[in-house]
């Protein structure tokens, strides 16, 4: 079964149950890779749809990080929940000490010895975490590898 039919068949099942919180985040999910699919004119396959939750979830990130500046443990509340069933059809994220042991691994492949170096080495790393850590957390962790 594929990640879309899972979620379409998740869908269903929080309908039924009138899980109306499960239901509008999975509807939002549907959504936005109808729209992507449409716009690349062809079905998304499972990385497709990663693809997808893991935008959706920067976000909801980016969401909740507003509204706790804006005092507002509402609509806070609300993208948490939301993000939490974003979290369990999106691949388990690799620890900071995993992405420190690969990005070495990379780093001295690759030769890199500061700085200078890193444009070098960040297509590589990004390539081989994909879906697996963050962009942002990869960046921090081979900046500080090369300035070391």
């Amino acid at each position: 079964m594929s990640l879309e039919d899972r979620l379409f068949e998740d869908l269903k099942d929080a309908m039924r149950q009138g899980d109306e919180l499960r239901r509008s985040t999975l509807r939002m999910v549907r959504a936005a890779i109808q729209n992507e699919e449409i716009a690349q004119g062809k079905r998304l396959d499972d990385a497709g749809v990663i693809n997808v939750l893991q935008r959706l979830g920067r976000q909801h990130q980016e969401s909740i990080s507003q509204f706790q500046q804006g005092n507002r443990p509402d609509l806070v509340a609300k993208e948490e929940a939301e993000l939490a069933i974003l979290q369990e059809y999106l691949p388990q994220q690799m620890s900071r000490d995993d992405i420190v042991a690969e990005a070495r691994k990379i780093i001295e492949a690759a030769g890199a010895k500061g700085p200078g170096d890193k444009g070098k080495v960040m297509p590589k790393i990004i390539a081989a975490l994909k879906g697996k850590a963050d962009g942002r957390e990869i960046n921090e962790v081979v900046t500080d590898l090369l300035k070391g």
